[in-house]
């Protein structure tokens, strides 16, 4: 076998493979023995064929068969002897067979970059110092009422914390777009769902009031052929309504898991669930900053062919949180998820190569740990514990996480680490953001 390897772009490689006729004709030689001895023809006892009329009617198709599995085997045993890591599948291009000759065919591929990780020194980290207060967990509880909270209609202008029941039809220079009408179309001011100035052409009218909210879509808004542009949207209030929040009584503690109904219970509940929330933005916090960190410092190629798997990564996932299927999913526009799924390659790889270059395994004491704390969020942590004991799955997925962790530890040992003073909610907010 003759091997001969060019690189036909950064990452891209063409093996050029030629097999000696002598090691076919042996190959389809022994498989033409196996058909014999188990094909069944009239006139003929089973493994009684004569070869001549075996070759006759199986010829081709073994041929085919030998030459694929030559093609992958030789490929194999090309690309461990020439010490190259393909990323992605390769393509196969065989040359025409001509019996008698030697037989050659090409295989093009990509290859994963080779890393040399530098700049780590130059990773620059702040570490969220943050305690949960009590005005902390006043704000929770705040959160609670208001997420308990009933609506009453009032007969008052729209105010910042009203909620509207409104019509609304939109023209841009007179034309009206898709997806710019709604009829009784429910909307809780200060959620800021809506593009910037529609909440504030609603704000000070009352119910049965016709008005015109005239607002700009914003250049980066996601459809394009509403980008930038002018729109008024020819508006009917139809109702006003004000939240109205339920008291911190017995019964409405109790509604949270809090058997006394006592107000200390729910605050200590409260905080305990706030305190493990934090822990885990803290970490995400620093976990963050340290990859693109090591990004920022290590720019690589990346395989295309990993991208487009990862950006069906992306596209399956969103699908799910839309109610889509694989079809609907495989059909969402690449560019939408193209930079995260690049950044998610090259994150991988960095990562991979911290980890095989400081020979690191998943800490058992770790993925006990990451288990326990995971489990500590539901109602029985002993049964998810047991769970993810069973699930094969589930364990790989933890000692990942926790090799990654291991990871960036001996990457923060690297790099420049300051405290920095945070505020909980600030905290919070960066890590909903992400």
């Amino acid at each position: 076998m003759q091997v001969s390897v060019e690189t036909t772009q950064d990452l891209g490689r063409r093996v050029t493979i030629t097999v000696p006729n002598a090691d076919i004709e042996k190959a389809v030689n022994s498989e033409l023995i196996n058909v014999s001895k188990k094909v069944r023809i009239d006139g003929f006892r089973k493994g009684k064929v004569p070869m001549n009329i075996v070759k006759q009617r199986y010829g081709t198709s073994v041929l085919q068969d030998v030459l694929g599995d030559i093609m992958q085997r030789n490929f194999v045993s090309a690309i461990i002897e020439q010490k190259i890591n393909p990323a992605g599948a390769p393509k196969y291009q065989p040359k025409q067979f001509k019996t008698g000759e030697d037989f050659t065919y090409t295989v093009e591929f990509e290859v994963y970059p080779e890393i040399e990780l530098k700049g780590l020194e130059n990773i620059k980290v702040e570490k969220p110092i943050v305690a949960v207060k009590d005005e902390d967990v006043d704000t929770m509880l705040e959160t609670l009422r208001k997420q308990q909270a009933t609506w009453q209609e009032i007969k008052e202008k729209v105010a910042a914390d009203s909620r509207v029941t409104i019509d609304f039809k939109g023209t841009i220079d007179g034309e009206v777009f898709e997806g710019g009408n709604a009829n009784d179309f429910v909307l809780v001011m200060g959620e800021g769902r809506m593009i910037p100035g529609f909440e504030d052409g609603i704000m000070g009218h009352q119910e049965g009031e016709e008005f015109t909210i005239d607002v700009n879509f914003p250049a980066d808004y996601h459809a394009e052929n509403l980008k930038g542009k002018a729109a008024n949207f020819a508006s009917t209030l139809k109702k006003v309504e004000q939240r109205v929040l339920p008291e911190l009584t017995e019964e409405f503690i109790k509604q949270f898991g809090v058997p006394d109904g006592s107000m200390e219970s729910l605050r200590a509940e409260v905080r305990k669930n706030m305190e493990r929330e934090l822990k885990t933005a803290v970490r995400n916090r620093i976990k963050t900053q340290v990859l693109d960190g090591l990004v920022k410092e290590n720019e690589i190629e990346v395989p295309i062919a990993v991208v487009d798997s990862e950006i069906n990564v992306l596209r399956r996932q969103a699908a799910q949180r839309f109610g889509g299927n694989e079809k609907q999913a495989l059909e969402l526009p690449r560019e939408i998820f193209e930079e995260q799924a690049k950044h998610r390659v090259i994150v991988g790889l960095l990562l991979g190569e911290v980890i095989n270059k400081n020979s690191l395994t998943a800490d058992d004491v770790r993925v006990k740990s990451l288990i326990e704390e995971m489990a500590s969020a539901y109602e029985d942590p002993t049964e998810v514990i047991e769970y993810y004991s069973k699930n094969k799955e589930l364990m790989d997925s933890v000692r990942n996480l926790a090799l990654e962790e291991q990871a960036i530890e001996i990457l923060l040992e690297k790099a420049e680490v300051t405290d920095k003073e945070t505020q909980f909610q600030e905290l919070m907010n960066q890590a909903q953001m992400r």
